[in-house]
């Protein structure tokens, strides 16, 4: 058996806009988006949702951050996005509200089959949840929900689903422990 990349085939995938669309997002991505100061928050926003990102109120997302194609992002309100965050967005990233996502980490919704001889495209979506915190250089696999309240720590890699107020460490991540215990209180 031998992997033959001349066959490669990705004619199927949808990239959601045309290929102008795409260079010229790259291109204000690449200028006016990443050279914004520290709290243009507002302007990057703004930028993203031209470029059809849904984004909620009072979302933090540094200038660092990358976005390969934004139109298929959402992040709901009051969330925060880190420096040199990297949405690789060929599916469907969604965040809930309240969410942190540190600086360092990729979200990658695109992978290979490594048993196709022709390295076929898959590509899965990815949900983050209400509340939960991905902790900083954290990388999340094609396919993964980080549910309610999850929390991934630093330094992990995430290739299944992270349930209700659970945090998981570890490479590949694991469950350690609950992140609130039952009837505590916060804030």
């Amino acid at each position: 058996m031998k992997i033959d990349l001349s066959k490669y085939d990705q004619s199927w995938f949808s990239k959601g806009k045309s290929n102008l669309v795409i260079i010229l997002w790259w291109l204000i991505q690449g200028t006016i988006f990443r050279f914004s100061i520290h709290n243009m928050y507002a302007w990057r926003i703004f930028l993203l949702k031209c470029f059809g990102a849904k984004v909620g109120k009072n979302v933090l997302i540094r200038s660092s951050a990358k976005f390969t194609y934004p139109w298929k992002v959402s992040i709901g309100d009051h969330s925060w996005i880190g420096d040199n965050v990297q949405f690789y967005s060929l599916d469907r990233i969604i965040v809930g509200s309240n969410c942190v996502i540190s600086q360092e980490s990729y979200l990658c919704t695109g992978t290979h089959d490594i048993k196709d001889t022709k390295f076929g495209l898959i590509t899965k979506p990815i949900v983050i949840k209400d509340g939960a915190w991905i902790a900083s250089d954290v990388f999340i696999y094609p396919g993964v929900t980080i549910h309610e309240m999850g929390v991934v720590a630093a330094r992990s890699t995430v290739i299944k689903d992270v349930l209700v107020n659970e945090v998981h460490t570890g490479s590949p991540a694991r469950f350690i422990r609950k992140r609130f215990e039952e009837g505590e209180q916060n804030g």
